[in-house]
């Protein structure tokens, strides 16, 4: 089938336009590089455009009618947004649903120590990762530390150009000769990952080891033994990095225990292509859905149904634990909607459920002629030909996979051929090499219309992804046309 490029369609109120959410994009993934910098975005923009926490309604006694708008978070990590429509929820909402983790690599909760004149932080890598890609560029560190007295102290460290920022070292070429010869899965190996941090020794174990040479100069042999001993301090560089945690944060090294500090590239997005067509950033698999979705609610003020956006963490690594797909807070949640909207009804709750369609928002690969060997051409998601609608993912025979059902399609298809939404749908890789899985699958549990969605991505999971501005723009288009439907 033909695949239309989108660049060629667009007025200049369109490319006005594009450009101004493609700049608003951008700005949100410099401001959430992580799962919690990402839900504290979205409640202020929430806030901003007249959500309410649904705590706080339920706390007033209150109740809520078409047109109303909430807000429900998970733990700082996990957030969905309802707007009330004009039919009863339990007939049914549309949710777009995302994931707001990226492949990283998190800080271990023994982490600090030192060796041979360098302190490092030990670490564990997050998701899928290429791991020789993450060793020498720039590295930010981002996260809480919550201590024990209640209070929890927020970590952006490496992303103003006047902070410093950390490295994972990589062996020089010179002698990288049997490292070359690895695969690369083994070229650097997980334990290796660990962050470049320091290489001072603590000042006041420097001035108090002057001070006692001073009072010896005049004993002779004696300067010599201080001399040494001063060059046998044991941690000294580990104690200036504590140092430096107490003055900042009034951090102790116990502190590690319970915090949560998530290793990214430190840069912001920026436009890629002398044409300033495309966008390379970190963490755009799957902010890039995340994003465009919360623009699409946040723009949509009426619609028939009830619309959703439901943003989640733990994707990368299954959709399990308390804040992944896998938990019951989504169904938690409509069960406080419809006990405010229609009363209390276990029925009902579930009737919402299944009632429901959704797109459930996830990166495809875009295709890569650079590696044209691992594509099948025809059912591949190109740059440049809006939003990608994937029937399966799953991996060789579909493996794992929510598989949508044709009239679901049908009616999308309608929906955006009405709208002049562009749109392709694809798979994810040749049907034996691999594949991929998303939330969509979870969702159709509760018999609910489900299919994925979202934007074509080059160099996924890699720390620095690449999209193209069209998609985007097609993707915020697409996904108010979806939850008007």
């Amino acid at each position: 089938m033909d695949r239309k490029n989108a660049w060629n369609t667009y007025t200049s109120e369109q490319l006005a336009e594009l450009n101004s959410i493609n700049e608003k994009y951008k700005s949100c993934l410099n401001a959430g590089k992580t799962e919690r910098e990402c839900v504290e975005l979205a409640v202020s923009m929430a806030e901003e455009a007249g959500y309410r926490n649904l705590k706080d309604v339920m706390a007033a006694g209150g109740s809520l009618k078409t047109g109303d708008k909430v807000y429900a978070v998970c733990m700082n990590k996990m957030i969905a947004l309802f707007r009330i429509g004009e039919e009863p929820v339990s007939s049914g909402m549309n949710i777009l649903g995302a994931h707001i983790d990226s492949p990283r690599i998190d800080v271990k909760q023994n982490p600090l120590y030192e060796n041979e004149g360098l302190a490092y932080l030990d670490t564990h890598y997050y998701g899928g990762i290429k791991k020789y890609q993450w060793v020498a560029q720039p590295l930010s560190l981002h996260g809480v530390i919550a201590k024990k007295d209640g209070t929890t102290v927020k970590v952006s460290v490496g992303e103003d150009e006047n902070d410093p920022v950390f490295v994972i070292t990589d062996l020089l070429i010179h002698l990288a000769q049997e490292q070359m010869e690895k695969k690369a899965s083994k070229v650097i190996e997980g334990e290796k990952l660990d962050l470049l941090i320091g290489n001072r020794p603590v000042e006041e174990m420097i001035e108090e080891l002057t001070s006692a040479d001073a009072m010896t100069s005049d004993k002779g042999a004696g300067t010599e033994d201080k001399k040494s001993e001063k060059a046998q301090v044991k941690e000294a560089i580990k104690a200036n990095v504590l140092h430096i945690l107490k003055e900042k944060y009034d951090m102790a090294e116990e502190d590690f225990l319970s915090a949560e500090l998530e290793i990214v590239p430190a840069g912001k997005a920026r436009d890629c292509g002398f044409d300033r067509s495309m966008i390379l950033s970190y963490g755009q698999d799957d902010r890039v859905c995340a994003f465009t979705s919360l623009f699409a609610m946040l723009d949509i003020t009426e619609a028939k149904r009830t619309g959703c956006c439901l943003l989640v963490d733990k994707e990368e690594i299954g959709s399990v634990g308390a804040t992944g797909m896998h938990s019951k807070f989504f169904e938690n949640t409509v069960a406080e909607l419809i006990a405010l909207t229609e009363g209390e009804s276990e029925l009902k709750v579930r009737r919402a459920l299944m009632n429901s369609r959704m797109l459930s928002s996830d990166v495809s690969a875009a295709y890569d002629p650079m590696y044209a060997e691992a594509f099948e051409k025809r059912s591949s998601a190109f740059f440049g030909s809006g939003i990608t609608f994937n029937k399966f993912t799953g991996s060789r025979g579909k493996s794992g996979s929510n598989d949508a059902n044709a009239e679901y399609i049908a009616a999308l298809r309608k929906a955006m051929d009405d709208d002049n939404v562009a749109y392709q749908f694809a798979e994810l890789g040749r049907v034996d090499l691999g594949g991929g899985g998303t939330i969509a699958y979870i969702m159709a549990n509760y018999g609910m219309e489900v299919i994925d969605s979202g934007v074509a991505v080059l160099n996924m999971h890699a720390p620095y992804e690449v999209t193209s501005k069209a998609d985007v723009y097609e993707a915020v288009r697409g996904y108010r046309t979806f939850l008007r439907m």
